[in-house]
Protein backbone atom coordinates (compact mmCIF):
# COMPACT_ATOMS: atom_id res chain seq x y z
CA UNK A 1 0.00 0.00 0.00
CA UNK A 2 1.29 3.27 -1.29
CA UNK A 3 2.22 5.90 1.61
CA UNK A 4 -0.57 8.83 0.25
CA UNK A 5 -2.95 5.56 0.57
CA UNK A 6 -2.38 4.97 4.50
CA UNK A 7 -2.24 8.66 5.00
CA UNK A 8 -5.35 9.91 2.90
CA UNK A 9 -8.19 8.94 5.86
CA UNK A 10 -6.49 10.70 8.13
CA UNK A 11 -5.80 14.73 6.48
CA UNK A 12 -8.93 16.01 7.95
CA UNK A 13 -8.23 15.32 11.01
CA UNK A 14 -4.61 17.11 10.52
CA UNK A 15 -5.93 19.92 8.39
CA UNK A 16 -8.67 20.11 11.87
CA UNK A 17 -5.24 20.09 14.52
CA UNK A 18 -3.23 22.53 11.93
CA UNK A 19 -6.39 25.39 11.85
CA UNK A 20 -6.38 25.45 15.46
CA UNK A 21 -2.54 25.27 16.43
CA UNK A 22 -1.83 28.10 14.11
CA UNK A 23 -5.38 30.26 14.33
CA UNK A 24 -5.87 30.05 10.71
CA UNK A 25 -6.91 27.84 8.38
CA UNK A 26 -4.93 28.98 4.98
CA UNK A 27 -1.90 29.10 7.47
CA UNK A 28 -2.56 25.27 9.12
CA UNK A 29 -2.88 24.36 5.08
CA UNK A 30 -0.08 25.41 3.89
CA UNK A 31 2.22 23.63 7.13
CA UNK A 32 -0.16 20.42 6.30
CA UNK A 33 1.23 21.04 2.46
CA UNK A 34 4.81 21.56 3.65
CA UNK A 35 4.77 18.27 5.83
CA UNK A 36 3.13 16.56 2.97
CA UNK A 37 5.86 17.75 0.48
CA UNK A 38 8.81 16.84 3.42
CA UNK A 39 6.98 13.26 2.92
CA UNK A 40 7.31 12.95 -0.96
CA UNK A 41 11.05 14.28 -0.55
CA UNK A 42 11.37 11.65 2.18
CA UNK A 43 9.13 8.41 2.38
CA UNK A 44 11.67 7.25 4.90
CA UNK A 45 10.90 9.76 7.31
CA UNK A 46 7.13 8.55 8.22
CA UNK A 47 7.83 6.88 11.26
CA UNK A 48 6.95 3.17 11.13
CA UNK A 49 6.81 2.75 15.27
CA UNK A 50 3.85 4.79 15.02
CA UNK A 51 -0.30 3.45 13.80
CA UNK A 52 -0.31 6.08 11.01
CA UNK A 53 -2.49 8.89 12.20
CA UNK A 54 -0.39 9.45 14.91
CA UNK A 55 2.97 9.09 12.98
CA UNK A 56 1.72 11.70 10.42
CA UNK A 57 0.56 13.87 13.22
CA UNK A 58 4.36 13.82 14.74
CA UNK A 59 5.98 14.27 11.18
CA UNK A 60 3.63 17.28 11.39
CA UNK A 61 4.56 18.85 15.03
CA UNK A 62 8.10 18.29 13.91
CA UNK A 63 7.80 20.29 10.79
CA UNK A 64 5.86 23.09 12.87
CA UNK A 65 8.67 23.24 15.37
CA UNK A 66 11.15 23.33 13.26
CA UNK A 67 9.81 26.64 11.39
CA UNK A 68 9.26 28.53 14.71
CA UNK A 69 5.75 29.10 14.06
CA UNK A 70 5.52 29.24 17.50
CA UNK A 71 6.76 33.25 17.73
CA UNK A 72 4.55 34.11 14.75
CA UNK A 73 1.19 35.05 14.05
CA UNK A 74 -0.34 34.33 10.36
CA UNK A 75 -4.13 35.38 10.42
CA UNK A 76 -4.50 36.71 7.20
CA UNK A 77 -6.58 40.72 7.49
CA UNK A 78 -9.46 38.94 6.40
CA UNK A 79 -10.14 35.92 8.39
CA UNK A 80 -11.19 36.64 11.87
CA UNK A 81 -11.31 34.43 14.77
CA UNK A 82 -15.11 33.00 13.62
CA UNK A 83 -16.02 30.81 16.99
CA UNK A 84 -15.51 31.69 21.02
CA UNK A 85 -13.71 27.88 20.57
CA UNK A 86 -11.26 29.08 18.71
CA UNK A 87 -10.73 32.56 20.58
CA UNK A 88 -9.76 30.60 23.78
CA UNK A 89 -7.31 28.14 21.82
CA UNK A 90 -5.42 31.35 20.79
CA UNK A 91 -4.91 32.38 24.27
CA UNK A 92 -3.62 29.12 25.36
CA UNK A 93 0.76 28.77 24.97
CA UNK A 94 1.62 26.69 22.30
CA UNK A 95 3.20 23.49 23.64
CA UNK A 96 0.17 23.01 26.29
CA UNK A 97 -1.91 24.05 23.20
CA UNK A 98 -0.49 21.03 21.14
CA UNK A 99 -0.59 18.48 24.24
CA UNK A 100 -4.31 19.98 25.33
CA UNK A 101 -5.42 19.28 21.24
CA UNK A 102 -4.04 16.35 20.76
CA UNK A 103 -5.66 14.52 23.79
CA UNK A 104 -8.95 16.61 23.94
CA UNK A 105 -9.65 17.03 20.42
CA UNK A 106 -7.89 14.66 18.21
CA UNK A 107 -9.14 11.85 20.95
CA UNK A 108 -5.04 10.41 21.09
CA UNK A 109 -4.18 8.36 24.27
CA UNK A 110 -1.85 10.17 26.73
CA UNK A 111 0.57 7.52 25.84
CA UNK A 112 0.04 8.29 21.63
CA UNK A 113 -0.02 11.56 22.31
CA UNK A 114 3.60 11.47 24.37
CA UNK A 115 5.33 9.98 21.23
CA UNK A 116 3.51 12.19 18.70
CA UNK A 117 5.23 15.45 20.52
CA UNK A 118 8.23 13.38 21.43
CA UNK A 119 8.55 13.84 25.56
CA UNK A 120 7.95 11.13 28.47
CA UNK A 121 3.79 10.85 29.20
CA UNK A 122 4.63 12.37 32.81
CA UNK A 123 5.82 15.74 30.85
CA UNK A 124 3.01 15.16 28.32
CA UNK A 125 0.43 14.96 31.59
CA UNK A 126 2.12 18.26 32.79
CA UNK A 127 1.21 20.25 29.54
CA UNK A 128 -2.41 19.07 29.63
CA UNK A 129 -2.51 20.46 33.09
CA UNK A 130 -0.72 23.55 32.21
CA UNK A 131 -3.09 24.27 29.63
CA UNK A 132 -5.98 23.38 31.72
CA UNK A 133 -4.65 25.92 33.97
CA UNK A 134 -4.81 28.44 31.20
CA UNK A 135 -8.25 27.23 30.34
CA UNK A 136 -9.24 28.08 33.86
CA UNK A 137 -8.03 31.31 33.83
CA UNK A 138 -10.91 31.83 30.88
CA UNK A 139 -13.85 29.88 32.30
CA UNK A 140 -13.17 29.88 36.01
CA UNK A 141 -16.67 28.66 37.08
CA UNK A 142 -18.95 27.41 40.20
CA UNK A 143 -18.71 24.10 41.13
CA UNK A 144 -21.17 21.58 42.52
CA UNK A 145 -19.73 17.97 44.04
CA UNK A 146 -21.95 15.35 44.03
CA UNK A 147 -20.24 13.06 46.17
CA UNK A 148 -20.93 10.77 49.39
CA UNK A 149 -17.48 9.61 50.61
CA UNK A 150 -15.76 12.07 52.36
CA UNK A 151 -12.69 11.59 51.55
CA UNK A 152 -13.04 11.76 47.97
CA UNK A 153 -14.75 14.83 47.96
CA UNK A 154 -12.52 16.59 49.75
CA UNK A 155 -10.04 15.48 46.95
CA UNK A 156 -12.58 16.51 44.00
CA UNK A 157 -12.55 20.20 46.18
CA UNK A 158 -8.50 20.32 46.28
CA UNK A 159 -8.50 19.23 42.25
CA UNK A 160 -11.33 21.82 41.39
CA UNK A 161 -9.83 24.77 43.70
CA UNK A 162 -6.30 24.24 42.40
CA UNK A 163 -7.82 24.98 38.72
CA UNK A 164 -9.07 28.06 40.11
CA UNK A 165 -12.61 26.99 40.13
CA UNK A 166 -14.90 27.97 43.20
CA UNK A 167 -16.93 24.58 45.00
CA UNK A 168 -19.93 26.02 46.17
CA UNK A 169 -20.66 22.45 48.49
CA UNK A 170 -20.26 19.02 48.97
CA UNK A 171 -24.05 17.20 48.15
CA UNK A 172 -24.32 13.78 49.78
CA UNK A 173 -27.76 12.94 48.26
CA UNK A 174 -30.00 14.06 45.83
CA UNK A 175 -32.18 16.19 48.47
CA UNK A 176 -28.87 17.88 49.15
CA UNK A 177 -27.78 18.47 45.65
CA UNK A 178 -31.47 20.16 44.87
CA UNK A 179 -31.20 22.68 47.80
CA UNK A 180 -27.77 23.51 46.92
CA UNK A 181 -28.20 24.68 43.44
CA UNK A 182 -31.50 26.76 44.83
CA UNK A 183 -28.89 28.52 46.56
CA UNK A 184 -26.33 28.97 43.47
CA UNK A 185 -26.31 27.91 40.22
CA UNK A 186 -22.90 25.93 39.32
CA UNK A 187 -21.43 26.12 35.65
CA UNK A 188 -20.47 22.42 36.68
CA UNK A 189 -21.32 19.15 38.08
CA UNK A 190 -19.26 16.36 39.48
CA UNK A 191 -21.61 13.89 40.69
CA UNK A 192 -20.99 10.00 42.09
CA UNK A 193 -23.89 7.83 40.53
CA UNK A 194 -24.12 6.28 44.21
CA UNK A 195 -25.47 8.41 47.10
CA UNK A 196 -25.65 8.30 50.97
CA UNK A 197 -29.11 7.80 51.26
CA UNK A 198 -29.21 4.88 48.21
CA UNK A 199 -30.49 7.83 46.31
CA UNK A 200 -29.05 7.97 42.91
CA UNK A 201 -26.63 10.87 41.95
CA UNK A 202 -27.96 10.21 38.12
CA UNK A 203 -31.77 11.10 39.06
CA UNK A 204 -30.28 14.43 40.83
CA UNK A 205 -28.15 15.33 37.93
CA UNK A 206 -31.39 14.67 35.95
CA UNK A 207 -33.97 17.14 37.98
CA UNK A 208 -31.17 19.80 38.01
CA UNK A 209 -30.91 19.38 34.40
CA UNK A 210 -34.67 20.19 34.71
CA UNK A 211 -34.20 23.99 35.46
CA UNK A 212 -30.14 24.92 34.45
CA UNK A 213 -27.82 23.38 31.17
CA UNK A 214 -24.63 22.72 32.55
CA UNK A 215 -22.06 20.20 31.59
CA UNK A 216 -21.58 17.21 33.91
CA UNK A 217 -18.78 14.65 34.76
CA UNK A 218 -19.85 12.00 36.39
CA UNK A 219 -16.97 9.85 38.72
CA UNK A 220 -18.23 6.60 39.13
CA UNK A 221 -17.17 2.92 40.34
CA UNK A 222 -19.97 1.10 38.74
CA UNK A 223 -19.12 2.77 34.71
CA UNK A 224 -21.65 -0.19 33.75
CA UNK A 225 -24.64 1.41 34.89
CA UNK A 226 -24.09 4.68 32.65
CA UNK A 227 -22.27 2.61 29.45
CA UNK A 228 -25.36 0.20 28.64
CA UNK A 229 -25.52 1.09 24.82
CA UNK A 230 -29.29 0.97 25.21
CA UNK A 231 -29.78 4.86 25.95
CA UNK A 232 -27.98 8.26 25.87
CA UNK A 233 -24.71 8.35 27.77
CA UNK A 234 -23.05 10.81 29.63
CA UNK A 235 -20.34 12.76 27.35
CA UNK A 236 -18.03 12.96 30.09
CA UNK A 237 -17.23 9.62 32.71
CA UNK A 238 -14.58 9.07 34.24
CA UNK A 239 -14.12 5.84 36.69
CA UNK A 240 -12.93 5.24 40.24
CA UNK A 241 -10.26 5.05 41.33
CA UNK A 242 -9.16 7.83 38.69
CA UNK A 243 -5.93 9.95 38.29
CA UNK A 244 -5.81 13.51 39.35
CA UNK A 245 -4.19 14.50 36.04
CA UNK A 246 -7.48 12.70 34.07
CA UNK A 247 -10.05 14.80 35.85
CA UNK A 248 -8.39 17.82 35.85
CA UNK A 249 -8.08 17.39 31.75
CA UNK A 250 -11.88 16.36 31.41
CA UNK A 251 -12.87 19.29 33.31
CA UNK A 252 -10.88 21.41 31.32
CA UNK A 253 -12.25 19.91 28.13
CA UNK A 254 -15.89 20.17 29.57
CA UNK A 255 -15.40 23.64 30.25
CA UNK A 256 -13.39 24.75 27.52
CA UNK A 257 -15.92 23.31 24.81
CA UNK A 258 -19.03 24.30 26.88
CA UNK A 259 -20.70 20.73 25.95
CA UNK A 260 -23.84 20.87 27.95
CA UNK A 261 -25.24 17.66 29.00
CA UNK A 262 -27.64 17.91 26.66
CA UNK A 263 -29.52 14.68 26.59
CA UNK A 264 -30.36 13.53 30.41
CA UNK A 265 -28.58 10.79 31.38
CA UNK A 266 -29.49 7.01 31.27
Amino acid sequence: MSLATVIAPHLPYLRRFARALTGSQTSGDAYVAAALEALVEDPDSFPDTLPPRAALFQVFLKLWGSLDVNSQHNREADEAVDTLIERKLEAITPRPRQAFLLVSVEQFSPDEAAAIMGVPENELNELVEEAGAEIAAQVATDVLIIEDEPLIAMDLEEIVSSLRHRPIGVARTHREAVELVKKRTPGLILADIQLADGSSGIDAVNELLGSIEVPVIFITAYPERLLTGQRPEPTFLLTKPFQPAMLKALISQALFFEQKAGSKAA
